[in-house]
């Protein structure tokens, strides 16, 4: 397991502004204030991935104010990045003057004063959202070029902002999961996806090295051949073409994010491991096997449990038996 959690309920009542405050400060110092400090409240998970910090965060109508003096005094140069999944948020930077909502993503950078408050605190409900903090020096794009996305409403609805955005949602969901092992490496692969997202935003894709590029690609594959599992007609030259790269190509880069293992392999694996998840719940045990095969991908009945049987050494109908018998003995004791 990964992270930590920091909550403003595991501190006195009168003191639970005063510490966000601080919570706030150690990544970047900026001034706060809210109508709500008497009653204040907030939570934030902090997944430290190598140098870049995931934080999801949850707190109560806030302004955050980082003016030129702030800057002066303590600059950690670091780029934040926020994905806001609820409520409203108003951000004045760099001359920019923007509003955002859920799914709205925006960049800002620890050298630059900010302003950035709630945007409609009439039910005082709580602002949601995820932040990205990462060193400026590991984004290989030009900082003059970076500066023409800072305070900019950046949408997460599609395209590898969107994959960029259910990715960090997706880190905090499995942080009870993950390893101090992994994080590394999924540090790396936020940053290749910031990379890959802002540097296509900016027509400025050649600045990326073949590596970032290359990772950047494999993730979108991987988010691709998830989305369309249910095909049977999901094949390598299909996904290639998709994508617009050779099918070499796409073999090679797959393989070094895999450790080896082929599209294919990648792909049937993906399939057994979600229908042997669906036919070891109980709430879908009148779901027809063929029907949860069909799902993901096997149309043909034999063939799925052909397969199933390969990797599992049981048949899907044994192991379906088999499963139901564990809960019932389960809820008899």
């Amino acid at each position: 397991m990964i992270g930590t959690v920091f909550r403003t309920a595991d501190v006195p009542a009168g003191d639970r502004f005063d510490y966000w405050q601080e919570l706030v400060g150690r990544t970047r110092s900026s001034a706060l204030v809210s109508e709500h400090a008497a009653e204040f409240w907030a939570e934030q998970r902090l997944l430290e991935l190598g140098p870049v910090v995931v934080s999801q965060l949850s707190f109560k109508p806030t302004r955050y104010r980082r003016t030129a003096k702030m800057v002066r005094q303590a600059d950690p140069e670091f780029y934040h990045l926020t994905l806001l999944m609820d409520g409203g948020l108003a951000l004045d930077h760099v001359g920019q003057a923007s509003t955002f909502t859920a799914r709205d993503l925006h960049l800002a950078d620890s050298s630059q004063p900010y302003d950035v408050r709630s945007a409609d605190d009439r039910q005082g409900g709580l602002v949601t959202g995820m932040a990205v903090d990462f060193p400026k020096s590991l984004l290989p794009l030009p900082p003059h070029r970076v500066r023409e996305l800072l305070g900019r409403r950046l949408p997460g609805q599609e395209g590898v902002g969107a994959l960029l955005a259910d990715f960090v949602v997706g880190l905090e969901r499995q942080s009870g999961t993950l390893q101090p092992s992994d994080a590394p490496r999924l540090g790396t692969v936020v940053l290749d996806l910031m990379s890959a997202w802002f540097a296509q935003l900016l027509e400025a894709e050649a600045a990326l090295s073949p590596e970032s590029r290359g990772r950047a690609m494999a993730q979108r594959v991987q988010d691709f051949i998830r989305q369309n599992l249910h095909d049977p007609e999901l094949t390598p030259p299909v996904i290639a073409a998709a994508h617009n790269i050779s099918l070499s190509y796409l073999h090679r880069i797959f393989q070094q994010q895999t450790q080896g293992e082929p599209v294919a392999a990648w792909i049937r694996r993906r399939r057994l491991e979600n229908a042997h998840r669906d036919l070891s719940n109980p709430a879908l045990l009148g779901t027809p096997i063929h029907t949860i095969a069909a799902r993901w991908g096997y149309p043909r009945a034999s063939d799925f449990t052909r397969a199933f049987r390969s990797a599992y050494g049981i048949s899907p109908r044994d192991h379906r038996q088999r499963t139901l018998s564990e809960v019932k003995a389960a809820g008899r004791k």
